[in-house]
């Protein structure tokens, strides 16, 4: 029994598999066609729960569209998952890709903003990284911006000090060409003005320019950009806020003077290096508001001064009348090439005038976009309203000015130093003391917006160098050295306002000549259309006219003489 019941065992060994063999061959024939049986050996295991999007997708659904990164259509950069680890917009379909389903890659490759610009943004978007420090920068800080905003900033820095000496290049281009110039230089900077408000957005990468030197580094190249762009641009902010204390620090002395009725109001009234330092204090106190977006009421303050001064000034000059012996012709150097030269120096007095493109992407940069709210709408809007005050203020000034003073207009001074020189007495007190006010509140709200690219170039060194924002006290001590630093410069070169030719000749690129080529390479116009020739003539005359404008002025200003007096202002 015992060998039988071995070897049934033994025998039944071999009989065992053979019931089993259909059911091993019918699962590879059945499997393709019922997967029903197959998936609860793949489901059952606890791994689906990590393999399921449900977890990364709570992070960019529910962020609002202002967190999502600069480069795009955004109001914010930062969009951090966890501390600060920034992640770029494609890497959670990559390593994601093969466990998620196909119909949830849409949502997280394509937020809902970038739709209208199509398919070359989902394929960029994929290739570009979350870019943070823009949110830790002051003019990308708050994209909360709009129209209004645009306005107040435009026109704040769009009508200023330069304005006033516009009467003094009318004494040598005379009353048809100065007019002609005037005209043609409004139309040409406004044409450019709209150029650089289509190019903040790029529709083919989607990135958003913030800064004109950006712009110009990524069309051009970093090389360029330091050759070419970097020094206008820096001046026109690091210059305008020396001239602004040199100008703005003389009318306090002269408001003092007006409301204490004189020199003998006080035994020893201050110096003008110390109402330069007074006139720091405040420009400095006043900019350690956070970021762009949060001086938009000094703006509003600073653009309604510059209107009131404006009026105040040719209203008052034309309602006292001519001057006795009033000439217009104008006034002719001795020599022919001095007569060329003086004609293109007036040329940069008027170039000098329009500035203020080197802050218009800035501005731009403050607003949020979207599909249907894209930022160039709203921004144009704010400059077309902003340059429509500027037009009424700039051309009354310059034609009412030159009516009433003709070829006497002092040259340093220009408008406000004509009230006082010529109609101080018979001028109401309170008109010339308010024309002052209103002259330094627009300096000091100028001050802000001129700074305000600076103060953004060197805390991008911090936070490039250190990967997180700028503390607040380094931020107070950047700005205060800032604005002290060009306290020392106004000191030391106390003449810069005199110079205004050859500052529009250095600016003049940026405003009438740079657009026009960064237009032409991020486009690509058809070779010889009406829009190829016209970006083309247009550059092109304006880097030639910025050459010959700077050599005129400064052949100007040694033909003619200055007086130079370093460190011993007046």
């Amino acid at each position: 029994m015992n060998m039988g019941d071995h070897h049934s065992e033994v025998s039944s060994t071999p009989i065992t598999p053979r019931p089993m063999t259909p059911r091993l061959s019918t699962p590879p024939i059945s499997a393709p066609i019922t997967p029903r049986t197959m998936t609860p050996m793949v489901s059952t295991p606890p791994v689906s729960a990590p393999i399921t999007p449900r977890l990364m997708t709570p992070p960019i659904i529910s962020a609002p569209p202002s967190q999502f990164h600069s480069p795009s259509l955004s109001r914010s950069p930062l969009l951090s998952f966890g501390g600060d680890h920034v992640e770029t917009a494609s890497k959670t379909p990559r390593s994601r890709g093969s466990r998620t389903p196909n119909f949830l890659t849409p949502i997280i490759r394509t937020p809902r903003f970038i739709t209208p610009l199509g398919s070359p943004i989902r394929k960029a978007l994929r290739l570009t990284k979350l870019d943070p420090q823009d949110a830790w920068l002051p003019i990308t800080e708050s994209r909360n911006g709009n129209a209004y905003y645009a306005a107040f900033h435009t026109l704040s820095s769009g009508i200023g000090i330069q304005a006033l000496v516009l009467p003094v290049a009318f004494t040598i281009l005379g009353w048809t060409w100065g007019m002609i110039c005037l005209v043609a230089a409004f139309i040409w900077q406004l044409y450019t003005l709209h150029l650089l408000v289509q190019l903040h957005e790029s529709t083919e990468t989607g990135m958003r320019y913030s800064r004109y030197l950006q712009l110009f580094n990524a069309t051009f190249g970093e090389k360029m950009g330091n050759i070419f762009a970097i020094f206008p641009i820096m001046y026109l902010s690091g210059g305008t806020c020396v001239a602004l204390i040199i100008i703005g620090g003389g009318t306090m002395k002269q408001f003092y003077l007006t409301i204490c009725g004189g020199a003998a109001c006080t035994a020893n009234p201050p110096t003008t290096v110390e109402w330069y330092l007074i006139f720091t204090c405040a420009a400095v106190l006043l900019s350690q508001l956070p970021n762009l977006n949060s001086i938009a009421g000094v703006s509003l303050i600073g653009a309604i001064t510059a209107v009131g001064y404006c009026t105040f000034l040719w209203v008052t000059s034309v309602a006292q009348g001519k001057l006795p012996g009033v000439s217009y012709d104008p006034v002719r150097a001795s020599t022919q090439i001095g007569r060329v030269f003086s004609v293109l120096n007036a040329v940069g007095i008027i170039a000098f005038a329009f500035r203020g493109h080197n802050l218009i992407l800035e501005i731009q940069a403050t607003m949020p976009s979207d599909e249907k709210h894209p930022s160039h709408v709203p921004m144009w809007k704010g400059v077309k309203f902003s340059y429509t005050l500027i037009a009424m203020c700039l051309f009354p000034l310059a034609i009412g000015g030159y009516w009433a003073y003709g070829q006497m207009i002092p040259e340093d001074g220009g408008m406000l130093a004509a009230l006082f020189q010529f109609h101080g007495r018979e001028t109401s007190q309170a008109i010339l003391g308010l024309t002052c006010l209103f002259v330094i509140i627009n300096a000091v709200s100028s001050f802000q917006i001129y700074g305000m690219p600076t103060f953004d170039d060197i805390e991008s060194k911090y936070t490039m160098r250190m990967r997180k924002a700028c503390p607040r006290w380094l931020r107070a001590v950047i700005r205060t050295l800032f604005g002290f630093g060009c306290f020392l410069m106004a000191v030391a070169v106390p003449f810069v306002s005199n110079l205004a030719g050859l500052i529009g000749g250095l600016a003049l690129p940026v405003t009438l000549a740079y657009p026009c080529f960064l237009w032409l390479k991020i486009k690509k116009p058809k070779m010889y259309s009406p829009r190829w020739l016209i970006n083309w003539g247009l550059g092109t005359l304006g880097m030639g006219l910025s050459a010959i404008v700077v050599a005129a002025s400064l052949y100007v200003v040694i033909d003619t003489g200055l007086h130079v007096s370093f460190f011993n202002p007046q």
